[in-house]
């Protein structure tokens, strides 16, 4: 213990933003753990003095003086105390000093893993503290790794490498090593073992997210997303409406040029956007959101959230969609169980 355990030290507090008495407690911890392994002493007894100033560390067993010792881990003869302190009387209690570099190779380990629980615990507390303002939101990271047998990306992001995980990368996405990705922090995972950061490509949340960051009319509340069905890598409807009457939604996510939602796709691999006017009127927003199909006649129960959906013959594998994808989009997007059959 020297003065290269205290700049260890300094040093974790300022990469890491790990507290030094945090670390000081921890680590007190550990002696204690490693003596009482060691040395047959309950830790309690065991009292651990950094002196910052001098750049040392001092550890010292307490026992007490009693005339006749019937449990040597915690009491010590008069005899052999007085050698220490020679003032002492039965009944006091001494602290004698232990070299905490003679504990053995066991208890050095036990004391060694306490340090780097210690420090484990402090750098997801702080990783935790800081994503935890970023919930929700879209972050930029910097591909670091890719586990091709697990098909797990890491991406540094502030300084800390954080896995996407293969259901939360859009399907067909390839990523090579130093690419930009943005993600949202769809979640905070915490457990009494590991706290974990999820981010996420596929979720509507994401989705919702892109637009506010290309389209400024969405980012100052001009135009509004109502509702988002996404089904990521393959098509998305979005619910849009303006609250202002001289602003058209459609209009103002898709751009001169289409410039705004080219931004937008080029973050999802090829996925589809359907931009659907919202409507108060169910039957209005029903029959938009199952666009590009023309509904003829719309009958629905607001109460129950359930509605029938008439369509020309020719019509209705569109409005259904292949695999069902556009009606089940639709559904998801107003939030009706839609049936639908020919007129």
């Amino acid at each position: 213990m020297n003065a290269e355990f205290y700049e260890a030290l300094d040093a974790l507090q300022k990469e890491k933003g790990i507290p030094k008495s945090y670390m000081l407690d921890k680590i007190k911890a550990a002696i204690a753990s490693a003596v009482k392994r060691d040395k047959s002493v309950p830790a309690d007894n065991v009292d651990v003095d950094f002196d910052e100033e001098n750049k040392t560390v001092r550890v010292y067993i307490r026992k007490v003086v009693v005339e006749e010792v019937l449990n040597k881990s915690i009491e010590i003869s008069l005899e052999e105390a007085q050698q220490v302190v020679p003032t002492c009387q039965p009944g006091d209690e001494i602290r004698l000093e232990c070299d905490p570099t003679s504990v053995g190779r066991i208890a050095a380990k036990v004391g060694k893993n306490v340090i780097i629980q210690g420090i484990n615990e402090a750098v997801n507390g702080s990783l935790i503290q800081e994503f935890e303002n970023h919930k929700g939101r879209i972050l930029t990271g910097v591909v670091s790794r890719i586990d091709e047998y697990n098909k797990v990306i890491y991406l540094d992001i502030n300084g800390y490498s954080l896995p996407l995980g293969e259901k939360d990368q859009i399907p067909g996405e390839v990523f090579r090593d130093k690419d930009h990705v943005k993600v949202c922090v769809s979640d905070i995972r915490r457990n009494a073992k590991s706290q974990e950061i999820v981010l996420s490509r596929t979720n509507a949340e994401f989705l919702r997210r892109l637009f506010e960051l290309e389209i400024p009319e969405i980012a100052d509340g001009t135009v509004e997303i109502m509702s988002v069905a996404r089904e990521a890598g393959s098509r998305s409807k979005v619910a849009i409406r303006s609250n202002n009457p001289d602003v058209d939604p459609v209009g103002a996510c898709i751009g001169q040029k289409q410039m705004r939602l080219n931004s937008i796709l080029s973050n999802l691999s090829g996925e589809r956007i359907d931009l659907i006017k919202y409507s108060d009127a169910p039957d209005e927003f029903i029959a938009a959101a199952l666009s590009p199909a023309n509904v003829r006649v719309i009958e629905w129960n607001e109460e129950a959230k359930t509605c029938r959906v008439a369509v020309a013959p020719e019509q209705l594998s569109l409005a259904i969609g292949k695999t069902g994808q556009n009606v089940r989009l639709a559904a998801r997007l107003t939030g009706y169980r839609i049936d639908i059959v020919a007129e």
